[in-house]
């Protein structure tokens, strides 16, 4: 497995070792062991899985402290634009952000850490997303950033993607900041 760095160092993209023949494909999407060896240190207590259209944007998502999750995302079928924003407010890199495109034909992964906001857009119809969390969701402690918050910045390549009715009232970065 391949390690990609990103500008922050604690994301990062995961380019498992694909075994193909005629019959297909063959990867492990997760050893513990092997994880553990690149730095991902964590127990996996929660996986989800979802299937969006093309054009759906679903995010920035995250769960704040002492529930805050660790994410291993990927993409089953389809392709995503996949976004983490570091919402540590400590941080050396607080605010900035980090995107891969995530494809079932690459089989790339992403890693996010706890403390990261994490959002994805949908580049084709029918794509499967799956992620790995390190803890499980609890309704009290979700939050949720603007997708297209002026102050981040993220370059989604998209003006009016879908969005459901909660992401579409949720608040900017400044606001949770005052609201922590």
């Amino acid at each position: 497995m391949k390690k990609i760095p990103t500008k922050i160092p604690e994301v990062f993209i995961l380019e498992p070792d694909v075994f193909r023949d005629s019959r297909g494909y063959f990867f492990e999407s997760y050893n513990k062991d092997k994880f553990t060896g690149i730095g991902i240190d964590f127990e996996f207590i929660q996986d989800n899985q979802s299937c969006s259209q093309k054009d759906v944007l679903r995010g920035l998502h995250f769960q704040n402290p002492p529930y805050a999750q660790g994410k291993l995302v990927r993409v089953i079928r389809g392709a995503v634009f996949d976004v983490a924003v570091d919402i540590r407010k400590n941080s050396p890199t607080f605010g900035a952000w980090v995107g891969a495109e995530l494809t079932a034909d690459n089989n790339h992964m992403l890693w996010l850490p706890p403390g990261f906001a994490h959002g994805f857009l949908t580049l084709e119809n029918n794509t499967v997303f799956s992620y790995k969390c390190t803890s499980a969701y609890n309704k009290a402690a979700e939050g949720i950033i603007m997708w297209n918050d002026p102050d981040i910045g993220i370059h989604w390549g998209i003006t009016n993607p879908v969005l459901s009715d909660r992401d579409l009232n949720a608040s900017s970065l400044k606001k949770y900041l005052e609201l922590a």
